[in-house]
């Protein structure tokens, strides 16, 4: 856990510099977002629950793993290997983070396959808070919103995205042939369709993300995106 979080750190780090040393962005700008970002904290939504923090991780490796690999694309084709570089070194660690939570996760469904598949539905009933969405640059209350319906409309991160990583994680996790019984039966129930529910709802969030107006970003100098 100590090492991964000197990975993470080393992340923001060297990303934090390549930013600074470009120059492409206002580095005031976004310093003080990361600052209220802290201050603000974040609630991944697992309360005292051990299994529903593996589950959370689990899914949140797999999605920063993505994320990462799609800027890194999106920097290639446009010329900038340094950051393709980077972004696919992040990748390669978010990849081997997430293999360890899936691992220990579905452990703990080797061992109680009833608590496991119940917290795993419950997690995933939820939408998986990111990160990032109490962010504010101490201008835009709609930060993330904004910040996220550009990331769709990228292919960055996306609702498909998403439902992809909810159906490997039921496959990898071999929910569906599990032994439980009870709530924990409905609950596998549940989880065997929700990749197909999240898919369905993936269409209408990238057409409600293209009718989202171009807004200004402070961290690029208020350029609209």
């Amino acid at each position: 856990m100590r090492g991964w979080t000197a990975e993470e750190n080393r992340h923001g780090d060297l990303l934090n510099a390549y930013l600074r040393l470009t120059g492409r962005v206002d580095m005031r700008a976004v310093e003080r977002t990361v600052h209220h970002l802290i201050n603000n904290g974040f609630d991944p939504r697992v309360k005292a629950d051990l299994y529903g923090g593996l589950v959370y991780t689990a899914f949140q490796e797999r999605a920063t793993k993505i994320s990462h690999g799609n800027v890194g694309r999106l920097a290639g084709a446009n010329g900038d290997a340094a950051l393709e570089r980077i972004c696919r070194r992040v990748a390669g660690d978010e990849a081997r983070h997430e293999a360890f939570y899936t691992t220990v996760m579905g452990r703990v469904l080797d061992d109680d396959p009833d608590g496991g598949v119940i917290t795993v539905m419950s997690m995933l009933r939820r939408v998986i808070a990111m990160p990032g969405r109490l962010m504010f640059d101490g201008r835009d209350a709609d930060l993330f919103d904004h910040f996220a319906a550009v990331a769709q409309r990228l292919g960055v991160y996306t609702a498909i995205d998403y439902a992809g990583i909810v159906e490997h994680l039921v496959a990898t996790w071999g929910i569906a042939g599990r032994s439980v019984s009870g709530k924990a039966a409905r609950a596998q129930d549940y989880l065997c369709q929700h990749a197909e529910r999240c898919r369905t709802i993936a269409a209408q969030v990238a057409e409600s993300a293209a009718r989202v107006e171009p807004v200004q970003f402070s961290w690029i100098f208020d350029r609209e995106v």
